[in-house]
């Protein structure tokens, strides 16, 4: 019974990867990025990119277990989360309101150690944010905020 079972378990596994969600970035418009309008630092760049791109732009750069269903769905349901509620390659298409907020939700997200996921950190190690990288991001985030302009 067990053997069956085992079976058929492996059975269903080899299956289920025939299954996959796409992988494609979408393409990006280089006037509606963050650095099209935004002025971004070497630092917070290097930052955003090392922490936050995957996730956050149509940058996605894939890991290995992103070809190992059910683990690709996972992550694609992560990233299309996460680019629904910000995704910096389509920065210039938000309104001055949205901005701000968003702005405002980089530091509060970073500060409260909700970003990045921890599911993203068990893997990606280099991806931890230090105390540094937190008050740069924050200085930056208030530093640009302050530039946008009273917008709808």
């Amino acid at each position: 019974m067990l053997k069956i079972i085992a079976i058929i378990l492996c059975v269903g596994f080899v299956a289920i990867q025939f299954y996959r969600p796409s992988k494609i970035n979408p393409p990006i418009v280089a006037a509606e990025t963050l650095e099209a309008t935004t002025e971004v630092p070497e630092n917070v760049q290097a930052i955003l990119k090392r922490s936050c791109n995957d996730c956050h732009s149509n940058e996605t750069v894939y890991p290995w277990y992103s070809n190992i269903s059910p683990f690709s769905w996972l992550l694609a349901e992560h990233i299309e989360e996460g680019r629904r509620e910000l995704n910096f390659s389509v920065w210039n298409t938000y309104s001055g309101k949205k901005k701000r907020h968003k702005l405002d939700e980089v530091c509060e997200q970073v500060t409260s150690d909700a970003m990045p996921h921890n599911q993203y950190l068990w893997i990606h190690r280099d991806a931890l944010l230090s105390p540094e990288d937190k008050k740069i991001l924050c200085d930056w985030a208030e530093t640009e905020k302050a530039k946008i302009e009273e917008l709808p």
